[in-house]
C-alpha cells in the first residue's frame, strides 16, 4: 500500500490542491495524489538538489527517449520512436502552442464536460471553443463532431482517458474519430495524460495504435506528472508519428530551457523504475474506487471511472444548486465545482480519490451526514 501522509501533514504541503483551506478541511479537488513520492523519484531529486543540478534542462536526454519508449510500449503497448519525442514545460502549454501553430485564431474543439483549463486559457490565447458534449452514456458524439468539422473545426483536444469521467475511449469509438478529422483535414491533438492511470477491468489504446489515419492526423502529449505526482516539475513530451507532424512540431517555440530539469530526471525514473511503486497506487485507487461505491450519499449518482483517480458526481437528486460549496461548509470537504467542467453541470461536483482509503472513508461519512 502506498504511504499517505495524516491529514495534518497534507495540510502543510504548499501545493494548489492543499492551500487555501481551513484547518480540518479535507481537499479532493485539484489532481494531485496524497500518495507519497516513489522512492527512486526522490532519491534522483535528492542528488540534484545535494549538487546543486538546477539548472537548465539540456533537451531531451538519450536516456529519457529510451526510458519513455520502454514504459510506453512495457505499460500501455504503445511502439514510440524515441527520436520522435519533443520536450514542452507541460500538457497544456504544448496544447496551446500547437494550436497557434495549427490554427492561429481558430475554433478548437473537446468533450465536455472537460477539463477547466481548456475554458480558461485557449480563449485567452485567442481561439473560439467549440464545445462537444457527450452521449448520456458518456460515449464521443460523432454526429456533432461530424456538423462540427463540416464548418471548418480544424482541431480537436482529445481527453483520454478523459478527465472529468474517466472514461477510457474503446478502439472503435477512436478510429472513427481518426477517419472524420483525416477526411476533413482536421488535427488531433491527443492528451493521454492519464493513460498510465487505467484501472483494472479496463484498457487504455494508445492514439498512435488505432490506424494509419490517427498517425497522420495527431500529435500525442503526455507527462510523468499525473501518474507519478510531478506536476509542479514541469516535463512533459510531446509525440509525432508521422512527418507532417513531426514538421509542426519543428516549428515549436519552445527551447530545451522552459523545461524544468528536474522534471526531466524525476520522468526518466519514473518511466524506468517506478512500476512496482505505480502498481500499488492502482490498486489503492481500485480499493478506493469500491470504497466510493459502498458509502457514496445514495442521492449522490455515478458511473465508476474506468480510469484516473476522479470521480465525477451528479448530484442532482439532492436539490443542492451547488453541491461544491455546500460540502465544503458543511462537511469540510472540497471537492471541485462542477460548472468548472461544464457550463451546464452546476449540480455536478468532481473528487478526486486519490488518498488513502482512512480519508476518502471520512470524506463520505462527512459528506453522508451533511445530507443528513
Amino acid at each position: 500500500m502506498p504511504k499517505v501522509a495524516t491529514l495534518e501533514e497534507l495540510q502543510q504541503r504548499r501545493s494548489q490542491k492543499w492551500s487555501g483551506y481551513d484547518d480540518g478541511v479535507i481537499a479532493a479537488t485539484v489532481a494531485e495524489m496524497d500518495f507519497a513520492l516513489a522512492e527512486p523519484i526522490a532519491a534522483v531529486l535528492r542528488d540534484a538538489v545535494s549538487r546543486g543540478d538546477l539548472g537548465y534542462a539540456p533537451g531531451v536526454p538519450d536516456s529519457l527517449r529510451t526510458a519513455f519508449a520502454g514504459f510506453a510500449e512495457r505499460r500501455l503497448g504503445w511502439r514510440v520512436d524515441p527520436e520522435r519525442l519533443t520536450l514542452v514545460p507541460d500538457v497544456m502549454v504544448g496544447l496551446i502552442e500547437l494550436c497557434r501553430l495549427i490554427a492561429p485564431g481558430g475554433s478548437v474543439g473537446f468533450a465536455t464536460a472537460g477539463y477547466p483549463p481548456f475554458f480558461l486559457q485557449l480563449p485567452a490565447a485567442g481561439f473560439s471553443l467549440v464545445h462537444l458534449p457527450l452521449h448520456d452514456d458518456r460515449s464521443f458524439d460523432l454526429e456533432k463532431l461530424t456538423a462540427e468539422l463540416q464548418r471548418g473545426l480544424k482541431v480537436l483536444i482529445l481527453a483520454n482517458p478523459h478527465n472529468p469521467t474517466g472514461r477510457t475511449l474503446p478502439y472503435a469509438e477512436l478510429e472513427q474519430i481518426a477517419d472524420l478529422c483525416v477526411s476533413y483535414g482536421a488535427w488531433v491533438l491527443a492528451d493521454e495524460i492519464h493513460a498510465p492511470m487505467v484501472l483494472p477491468g479496463a484498457k487504455h489504446v494508445p492514439w498512435f495504435e488505432v490506424s494509419d489515419a490517427a498517425r497522420e492526423c495527431g500529435i500525442s502529449l503526455t507527462s510523468a506528472s499525473k501518474a507519478f505526482n510531478l506536476a509542479g516539475l514541469k516535463a512533459a513530451l510531446m509525440v509525432t508519428a508521422s512527418d507532417r507532424a513531426q514538421d509542426v512540431v519543428r516549428r515549436m517555440p519552445f527551447t530545451a530551457d522552459q523545461v524544468g530539469l528536474l522534471g526531466v530526471l524525476a520522468a526518466e525514473v519514473a518511466f524506468s523504475s517506478c512500476d512496482d511503486w505505480l502498481d500499488d497506487v492502482l490498486r489503492q485507487l481500485d480499493r478506493n474506487r469500491t470504497v466510493l461505491g459502498d458509502l457514496l450519499p445514495d442521492a449522490i449518482t455515478w458511473t465508476p471511472p474506468q480510469a484516473t483517480y476522479v470521480a465525477w458526481l451528479d448530484c442532482t437528486a439532492t436539490g443542492l444548486s451547488d453541491p461544491a460549496q455546500f460540502f465544503l461548509e458543511k462537511a469540510r470537504v472540497a471537492l471541485s465545482p462542477g460548472h468548472t467542467y461544464d457550463p451546464a453541470a452546476v449540480t455536478h461536483a468532481r473528487l478526486n480519490f486519490g488518498t488513502s482509503e482512512e480519508l476518502l472513508t471520512e470524506m463520505l461519512t462527512r459528506m453522508s451526514k451533511a445530507l443528513g
